[in-house]
């Protein structure tokens, strides 16, 4: 199950770089890198909830908006 595109699809909806969440990040206390936000939507590293709620706000979305998609994608199959 894919959430990298999802925050792929968060992040350009919000036409942000991913620098910028990067720093969004760290100003909510998240020790964070662009290369592991990278990683993060390419599936290679799995997010801390912390990371996660720090992403909820910087989105602008329900933690649910996270998970449509891996839910959709499992219920299938």
């Amino acid at each position: 199950m894919d959430i990298g595109k999802t925050l792929y699809a968060m992040r350009k909806k919000r036409k942000m770089t991913q620098e910028a969440v990067v720093t969004a990040m760290q100003l909510m206390g998240c020790t964070i890198s662009r290369m592991t936000y990278s990683k993060m939507e390419r599936n290679l590293y799995n997010i801390r909830i912390s990371e996660l709620i720090a992403l909820k706000y910087i989105f602008d979305v329900a933690y649910e908006d996270f998970f449509a998609d891996l839910e959709r994608e499992f219920l299938a199959g």
